[in-house]
């Protein structure tokens, strides 16, 4: 079906002549085949968002429709594929077009000509339905990628064959209930808008393993949960970004660069293919895919780059894999929402902003969870973890995309641009930032790390809110006029922020703690605390108490090797306790004396 163009406004195309058209069905725009999109149809005429750059195009050039609604293909051959927001891979597309993407450039998202290694695990006679798994494919060291029954297709295997097959080819047969036979290959499409069923959806009850202890500890998310990363420029939401791909405990990352600027998203994608795995040696690329889709390409491909990471994620979550995606930045992405919205001539909201705002960014967040995947024997368990960045101007989080995604998202990372100018990183803000995953996570932390975690974070956060109180006091009438208790609850909250939550990504030793060391790291420093208020109640004089030796070995904690730090935490903790007890002498000789 083809119709003409009528009006052209940006990345905003109106065609009449398309009545047989549905809603979010792909088109091909004028004579260089533009893709778009339709966004909503008023009798024959059609409202398009184009996903490439419009010059050029006037009334009169012929849209043609698809009669498919927006897809990806899904397959071997995602991990370690860079691609645009609309699912092109941009290796592909610079040898097609060279360093600058020609308009109308079509490329297949996986390789048609690879072949790939399919084992079969299932067998002939089985009865097997939608998201059954058939076998298996070593995509990459790192990752088994497991072939599933494709959508609308069930029944009973009549043939299937293990050997090196390319995606198109036919690997099984399978005879439906009517008798009709399904030739099944190891590619499948899926529309972007619409989530991947499951049979059922559980509550998250297991952390997400970053390695930052300010996360882990304080803020925690769990294995299927939101999180949202608002900051100002500057503050490292790229730095911490790049650390979760790294030591995130999960099987897959999806990174969406969506609206960045061009040099940083140019920075990801030289950075990321360099980083090791820490689970495998292997780069970290063999379970990642990249959707790169900067702030001078197409506004309109912001929002397809969002859904296409999304399903890819949910596809690979389907296999029973441990999943999380990256999203920089969910603000670009509104930014795109509201010009469109404006060309659309809708009735805006505040800002400027779509009044369907919130409910676009809620449907982008619901489709995480941890979920028991679709398939006849209920088995396998998977999660999707979403992890949203914000760019709120001037780091402003009263604008509505910061505020829309607070009230979705179960946790929230605030970074601070003054902590960053400190030198404090990750910028968290720890009296802004909270978790709401805290008590389902109790169970698990009790039970695999330690009964005394969850105290130890709620005694931590008590002291840095004390610190908090403390300071305004101190800044009217000075450090010395505080009780000895109350200064040292200031050094001890000194000793939390600088020695514990304060971490260098780019130290090997420092730059990943597990949940063992975070415990006893911070068990250290409470038992710092605890015996230095004895100390002061036994007489010590509290310059003695806060000048012990073994403060300073506290200091330097953090840099132990995992294998090293229990003996050497025991160590420290044991002659803290000599150093204050000998203070506590000291004081009393002086007494007596």
């Amino acid at each position: 079906m083809s119709g003409k163009i009528v009006k052209v406004s940006g990345p905003l195309v109106v065609a009449e002549g398309l009545a047989d058209a549905n809603m979010a069905d792909v088109v091909r725009v004028g004579k260089q085949r533009l893709i778009g999109e339709i966004l909503n149809m008023t009798g024959d005429v059609a409202s398009i968002q184009v996903y490439e750059e419009t010059a050029g195009l006037g009334p009169g050039a012929e849209v043609v429709t698809t009669g498919a609604p927006l897809s990806v293909e899904l397959g071997p051959g995602l991990l370690e594929n860079i691609y645009d927001g609309i699912q092109r891979p941009l290796e592909e597309l610079r040898r097609l077009s060279g360093h600058t993407i020609s308009r109308g450039v079509e490329a297949s998202a996986l390789d048609r000509e690879r072949k790939w290694d399919f084992t079969a695990t299932a067998k002939v006679g089985d009865k097997v339905e939608f998201g059954d798994i058939l076998g298996t494919v070593p995509e990459t060291n790192a990752l088994l990628h497991k072939i599933m029954v494709p959508q609308g297709v069930s029944g009973e295997i009549v043939s299937i064959t293990s050997g090196s097959f390319n995606v198109t080819e036919t690997v099984a047969v399978i005879r439906g209930a009517d008798g009709a036979e399904h030739n099944v290959c190891m590619m499948q499409r899926w529309p972007v808008r619409i989530p991947r069923p499951y049979r059922r959806k559980f509550v998250p009850d297991r952390p997400l393993l970053t390695g930052q202890r300010v996360i882990d500890t304080l803020f925690p998310l769990a294995k299927g949960g939101t999180a949202a990363v608002p900051g100002p420029f500057g503050s490292g939401k790229t730095v911490i970004q790049h650390q979760l791909a790294k030591w995130s405990d999960v099987d897959v990352v999806i990174y969406i660069g969506c609206g960045e600027r061009g040099n940083e998203m140019t920075d990801v994608l030289r950075e990321f293919p360099e980083l090791s795995d820490p689970r495998s040696g292997e780069p970290l690329m063999k379970r990642t895919v990249l959707i790169a889709n900067t702030s001078d390409m197409p506004v309109a491909a912001r929002e397809a780059s969002i859904y296409t990471g999304i399903t890819i994620a949910e596809y690979f979550r389907d296999m029973g894999y441990d999943v999380a995606v990256i999203a920089d930045s969910t603000s670009r992405w509104a930014e795109a929402l509201r010009e469109m919205s404006g060309r659309l001539e809708e009735m805006p909201g505040e800002e400027g902003y779509p009044a369907y705002l919130a409910s676009r960014l809620a449907q982008f967040y619901e489709r995480a969870g941890c979920v028991e995947c679709a398939g006849s024997t209920g088995e396998r368990r998977g999660s999707l973890t979403a992890i949203g960045a914000v760019s709120p101007p001037g780091g402003d989080t009263s604008e509505p995309v910061s505020q829309a995604t607070m009230r979705i998202v179960k946790v929230f990372w605030g970074l601070d641009s003054s902590l960053a100018y400190a030198r404090h990183f990750p910028a968290i803000n720890w009296l802004t930032s909270y978790s709401l995953y805290s008590t389902n996570l109790l169970e698990w932390l009790n039970t695999h790390v330690s009964p005394d975690f969850a105290s130890n974070r709620e005694k931590a956060m008590a002291i840095l809110q004390d610190e908090n109180r403390l300071e305004e006091v101190v800044q009217l009438v000075g450090r010395d006029s505080l009780s000895p208790s109350d200064q040292l609850t200031l050094e001890t909250a000194r000793m939390i922020r600088e020695d514990f939550l304060q971490q260098n990504s780019f130290d090997e030793l420092d730059s990943y703690s597990s949940f063992g060391k975070q415990d006893r790291l911070l068990g250290l420093i409470l038992a710092y605390d605890k015996l230095a208020r004895d100390a002061l109640a036994g007489g010590a004089a509290a310059k003695d108490v806060f000048a012990v030796a073994a403060r300073e070995r506290i200091g330097r904690a953090k840099s132990v090797a995992e294998s090293e730090y229990a003996a050497r935490y025991d160590d420290i903790i044991a002659e803290m306790r000599g150093q204050l007890a000998d203070a506590v002498k000291q004081a009393d000789n002086g007494a007596g004396a």
